[in-house]
């Protein structure tokens, strides 16, 4: 993929922005004024933000990978290395474990037809889990400029392949780990064999490929709002008055 065109003169752009005495039809008084402070707080999240990132970004480079792990395609069933995930020019991975299948006690809807529309519900993807996908799906291809990004599941790399069908991701990677313990290792599987929404960032350098950054949030709070920076419907419903509602029940379609 070769850049087009050149970069943009952000320092004209942010005077094109900048408004600090914008206002909206028929706001009232109090509406501006709390509207402002709550200005002041978005402004402080924005900063603790880039910080945050900032960090992230200073981590040392964590354990050299524990093994150049053999996947399966899901696209054609071929055998795939760690270590063939790492295009030339890109040493960075992203990797999203999705839970297919599913917790066994994740009453939500099945699929609604095809192939996987055939499995018992346990066998079955995550509903969450596909809407997740479902947005990587759409930035992929824009992704693909900078980094490495693959999705692993631990079933059949057939059923993964009829999903990717049904749900027509094709500009992702997908990957079956079902004959290695790349999810037990990297802590998307439990002892019980449970899987886990997680996701595991590596890099590549002269000394191999090191692991680098892991959603562990998931583990220290017990939910699976580390997802939010690649789950877009969260972002939106936090926009509204409603809020985000009961996130046991949501994502519940019958994709």
């Amino acid at each position: 993929m070769a850049l087009k065109g050149g970069p943009r003169d952000m320092s004209k752009w942010s005077a094109v922005l900048r408004d600090p005495n914008i206002q909206f039809p028929g706001e009232s008084t109090e509406y501006r004024q709390s509207r402002k402070q709550l200005l002041e707080a978005e402004e402080k999240l924005r900063q603790i933000n880039e910080q945050v990132a900032a960090q992230r970004r200073a981590l040392p480079s964590g354990g050299l990978l524990a093994q150049d792990y053999v996947f399966e395609s899901a696209a054609d069933g071929s055998e795939v290395r760690f270590s063939e995930l790492f295009a030339p020019s890109k040493d960075t991975l992203v990797i999203y474990n999705m839970m297919f299948p599913r917790w066994s006690e994740d009453p939500r809807a099945g699929a609604l037809e095809g192939q996987t529309a055939l499995l018992p519900l346990v066998e079955q993807p995550c509903p969450s889990c596909t809407s997740v996908v479902d947005g990587l799906e759409g930035a992929a291809f824009h992704l693909a400029e900078r980094i490495n990004l693959v999705v692993i599941a631990k079933t059949d790399a057939a059923r993964l392949g009829a999903y990717a069908r049904e749900r027509q991701w094709r500009d992702l990677r997908l990957l079956s780990s079902k004959n290695n313990t790349f999810n037990r290792d990297y802590h998307a599987e439990t002892a019980d064999g449970v899987q886990l929404p997680i996701l595991n960032v590596f890099s590549r350098d002269e000394d191999g490929i090191h692991h680098r950054w892991a959603s562990e949030q998931v583990f220290a709070r017990g939910d699976s709002t580390a997802m939010d920076p690649i789950w877009p419907i969260w972002g939106a419903l936090d926009l509204t008055p409603e809020g985000r509602g009961e996130a046991a029940a949501y994502p519940s379609l019958q994709y």
